[in-house]
């Protein structure tokens, strides 16, 4: 019976002090592997350092495991996706981990959680915490780059920070039917990959204020609507991701 290959993110600082390729493990690790996955020495998985690179590894003992290939000669190695995905989603009430899962799913490679006018969250937030979910949702999915999840910003920082002149930046917002859809603001062509990116922001709960519109029409960001309905913050965000993961996916097919 052939086991599917589950991985295991490594970050690039333990996997440098690995001795001889030796990796210690971590005691969530060692639990994972040998109680929840009931792995044996000699069973094999993979070990991947977010940065592109994946090797075979094999447990050794319930510590440690021995990767298969020298860290300078990965069994994979693939260059981050271009052009960059970043979507700046605001923080929702009760959601708000399922859309870093989900986002980090569909390809995202920075997701800045968004502290806007109507924001509303319930208890702390809790950065650290969607970064273990990201990092998850990358080992689930099979991802080799693991995203940026940046801390909360209010929205103001996001709107002055300075892009490449070659960045798309679009602001989904509702209620204006004559605005152009994502698909349509999207080019047929693909973007320069040294120095572009998409960038897109979804507001919250209660919708983006009239302040913030003016801002970021100010900005340069460029208006656009996601369909006829009103949808949930968290559900317009993932949309937003699958239309914007498709296009990608069909620029690298061309």
């Amino acid at each position: 019976m052939v086991r599917e290959q589950r991985r295991l993110l490594i970050a690039p600082s333990r996997l440098e002090a690995a001795a001889a390729g030796m990796l210690s493990l971590s005691p969530d690790e060692s639990r994972y592997l040998t109680r929840v996955l009931r792995f044996g020495p000699g069973d094999g998985f993979a070990v991947i350092d977010g940065q592109g690179s994946l090797w075979q590894a094999q447990l050794h003992d319930a510590d440690h495991a021995q990767l298969l290939q020298s860290l300078a000669q990965p069994a994979l190695q693939q260059p981050a996706p271009q052009p960059a995905l970043v979507l700046a989603v605001a923080v929702v009430k009760r959601d708000f981990e399922l859309v870093v899962r989900m986002a980090v799913e569909l390809g995202v490679d920075r997701l800045i959680p968004l502290l806007c006018e109507r924001t509303a969250v319930l208890g702390q937030l809790k950065p650290e915490r969607w970064r273990s979910i990201a990092a998850e949702a990358a080992e689930q999915c099979e991802r080799l780059w693991l995203p940026c999840i940046d801390d909360p910003q209010p929205l103001q920082e996001v709107l002055a920070e300075p892009a490449a002149s070659t960045a798309l930046r679009l602001w989904a917002t509702t209620r204006q039917p004559q605005l152009p859809q994502l698909a349509d603001l999207l080019p047929d062509q693909a973007l320069d990959p040294a120095s572009a990116a998409v960038w897109l922001a979804c507001g919250p709960e209660g919708g983006w204020s009239a302040v913030e519109e003016q801002q970021a029409q100010v900005a340069g960001w460029q208006p656009l609507q996601l369909g006829p309905r009103i949808l949930r913050s968290s559900t317009a965000a993932v949309a937003a991701m699958a239309g914007l993961a498709q296009w990608r996916w069909g620029q690298t097919r061309c």
